[in-house]
């Protein structure tokens, strides 16, 4: 199923498809906060160095499948297979957008 993401949270997705962590930051406004797996990066520099991580210690793919908005949040929902444990997974991406940056992102099962 193809969905038409926003444009930044689309960028989001292919920068990790192709494991650039530097693209990716560049998604986020300077002082944006991630939330992954019980942790907490803020910034620029953080969520680059995050990204960076997870891509040389798990492969894995993301193929979004649904969108929804929820509380002011855009609602990606995306399956992920890969070596990393509990795999394959549905996780949801809970965007908070801010003019064409991501300003705040939470992802949870």
């Amino acid at each position: 199923m193809t969905i038409k993401l926003p444009d930044v949270i689309a960028i989001y997705f292919a920068a990790d498809k192709s494991d650039n962590a530097q693209a990716i930051s560049e998604c986020f406004t300077p002082d944006a906060i991630v939330i992954d797996e019980g942790n907490t990066y803020t910034g620029r520099d953080a969520i680059r160095q995050w990204m960076a991580n997870a891509s040389t210690q798990y492969s894995y793919s993301v193929e979004p499948f649904a969108l929804s908005e929820a509380d002011g949040r855009t609602v990606v929902t995306s399956h992920l297979v890969g070596n990393f444990p509990g795999s394959p997974v549905d996780l949801r991406y809970l965007f908070l957008l801010d003019g064409d940056r991501i300003a705040a992102l939470e992802i949870v099962p």
